[in-house]
């Protein structure tokens, strides 16, 4: 099902690359650096920017104060995205995130929207091995609908009204503006396997584009279970993501090495190159199948409202 759909597209639009390597990382460390000095903020700048305070410190500190939780010291600098070629179905769930971000999308009421191929057709759809010609009633239906939007634009039907006939396929434009902590958490959700589709391949551009700018803050836009060191997803209990073993199954080790059927052994959970290196370099041993696996399976429907997932839909 050929689509003349503009891509999906995020592109970073400011900062460019020579502010964030200038100005950055300087900011975030002079954050930290303040909390726990005695020196004043602007000496500590003046350290930072000017290179005094060699990049490979500052970047120790700010890895050292967000291993910690100390998130406030990286909500000082943000980042902003020209987004193109979205769903409405995706702006939705974008726009639940809240704190420490802004947006401003395309109107559907002052912009008419004439073309017939500004909407988005999932693959599962277009590419899917349907019977009775699903997909071209899919098709055929979403171009009714702009058809009838266009028809009702002619007989002089204001455009806010006549939008009502548009689905979820329909395309947006937007721009987002979004702190470095935030966007850590917005990632955390968004680049999880879990997350629908869209939305993931959204924030898998996001992340290339930090990179660009900045290989170390885009290093600490991974999936949430990278930090956590396990899954919390109650659709993955049985670990069909493999990325990091579930809650589930972590729980029952602990349970199994305090009970004395395990021994303690040591090595790094992650590689010592990772921004999230644990603190304790202690992990269990590995539990064989059928071992102390838990057994019970609760369906994913019954999951539903679990804490992490009411900006995740």
């Amino acid at each position: 099902m050929p689509s003349n759909a503009p891509a999906l597209s995020a592109k970073l639009i400011f900062p460019t690359k020579e502010i964030v390597e200038e100005y950055y990382l300087p900011i975030i460390y002079t954050a930290c650096r303040t909390c726990y000095s005695e020196q004043v903020p602007d000496k500590i700048w003046d350290r930072a920017v000017s290179r005094e305070t060699a990049d490979e410190k500052q970047q120790s500190l700010v890895r050292k104060v967000m291993e910690s939780g100390h998130g406030s010291t990286i909500e000082h600098v943000n980042f902003t995205f020209a987004i193109s070629g979205v769903t409405r179905t995706l702006s939705h769930q974008l726009v639940r995130h809240r704190a420490g971000t802004a947006f401003d999308q395309q109107s559907q009421r002052y912009v008419s929207f004439k073309k017939r191929d500004n909407y988005t057709v999932p693959d599962s759809i277009a590419n899917g091995d349907l019977p009775d010609d699903l997909a071209g009633r899919f098709q055929r239906a979403v171009d009714d609908n702009l058809d009838l939007y266009g028809q009702l634009l002619q007989a002089e039907v204001p455009a806010e009204d006549a939008r009502f006939i548009f689905p979820n396929a329909m395309q947006t434009n937007l721009i987002m503006t979004v702190n470095l902590r935030q966007l850590i958490h917005m990632s955390g959700l968004r680049l999880c396997t879990m997350a629908q589709w869209e939305i993931r391949q959204l924030f898998k551009q996001i992340r290339h584009e930090v990179f660009r700018v900045s290989p170390f803050f885009g290093s600490f836009l991974v999936p949430k279970c990278v930090p956590l060191g396990y899954c919390d997803e109650m659709g993955n209990r049985d670990e069909h993501c493999r990325i990091k073993p579930h809650r589930d199954t972590v729980m029952a080790v602990w349970e199994a090495y305090r009970g004395g059927s395990l021994e303690e052994t040591d090595g790094p959970v992650v590689p010592e190159t990772s921004p999230f290196r644990p603190r304790s370099r202690r992990v269990p041993l590995p539990v064989a199948d059928g071992d102390v696996r838990p057994t019970h399976r609760e369906p994913v429907g019954a999951q539903l409202g679990q804490a992490g997932d009411s900006d995740r839909v």
